[in-house]
């Protein structure tokens, strides 16, 4: 076989002169959490919340950085950037759940439900590809959907997202039933316990659902400046959205797969020493 100067397909970034040298992190065992997020507030880092809105003048959530709403219009897909308000409550109880475990990121506020809490899957697509190009640092997806039309358009853009080093937070369904994007194995799917501290989080070894955070008779904010008690995986999901914020506001450029590795080592079930 003739020997052939040419490299084979995506090996550019391994040549001399395109070859990054990167930081190292501490081996597992002295991973703890004070150097995972101590004293971070996720300053800097931008969180997406796709869901019925972002009620920004809510006390527990105090401003929101920006908006756009997505709609399915008469022709296309249609985008619209002005402020708005939650027309059901739930994004607002997830703002306000990373608001309080990680108070100065910048959150935006993506709607893709409507007033039943429901959306068409060409519109969370939608709202997930402007997240992607808006160049999100964190997505928080407490939203899933089960049907497998859409599996492709999903999975597609949870990989550029994963590939992009843009960490998706999202739901298990409710319902106990294989859902997307949570089945993916690039994303951070999230499901609950009942342990009312918001840092207390498990690792799941037998994925796909890789984590269990506190969602089960939570005080959530709720528009209109209420409040209210409720329970799903919706909101343990922005509990670790509020968690990885920090983490990337004290170490920035981190990729999924070192998110992944980071909250496994800190996970309550494993952790010997918190920190």
């Amino acid at each position: 076989m003739p020997v052939s100067t040419e490299l084979p397909g995506w090996s550019s970034p391994f040549t001399p002169d395109q070859l990054q040298q990167l930081e190292r992190i501490a081996p597992l065992e002295q991973i703890t959490r004070e150097w995972a997020w101590g004293g971070s507030t996720g300053k800097g880092v931008k969180v997406a919340i796709l869901d019925s809105g972002v009620e920004a003048s809510h006390p527990a959530v105090a401003g929101v950085a920006g908006y756009v709403s997505v709609s399915r219009g008469a022709q296309d897909i249609e985008l619209d950037e002005a402020p708005h308000e939650d027309v059901f409550g739930h994004g607002t109880a997830c703002a306000g759940i990373i608001r309080l475990l990680a108070p100065d990121c910048e959150l935006y506020s993506v709607r893709v439900l409507d007033a039943f809490l429901s959306a068409r899957g060409e519109v969370f697509a939608a709202g997930l590809r402007w997240a992607i190009e808006h160049e999100m640092d964190v997505c928080n997806l407490s939203l899933t959907t089960p049907k497998k039309a859409f599996f492709g358009v999903l999975h597609e853009l949870a990989d550029e997202a994963y590939f992009r080093n843009i960490a998706l937070i999202t739901s298990a369904s409710n319902a106990a039933v294989r859902s997307f994007p949570a089945m993916y194995a690039s994303v951070l799917a999230v499901a609950s316990h009942d342990t009312p501290d918001p840092e207390v989080f498990y690792y799941n070894p037998a994925p796909p659902v890789e984590f269990g955070a506190y969602g089960v008779n939570v005080s959530v904010a709720w528009k209109g400046g209420k409040t209210m008690t409720s329970t799903g995986n919706s909101f343990a999901t922005p509990h670790i959205s509020g968690l990885v914020a920090r983490i990337l506001a004290k170490h920035p450029g981190l990729t999924n797969f070192q998110l992944k590795v980071i909250l496994r080592a800190l996970a309550t079930n494993v952790a010997e020493d918190p920190g």
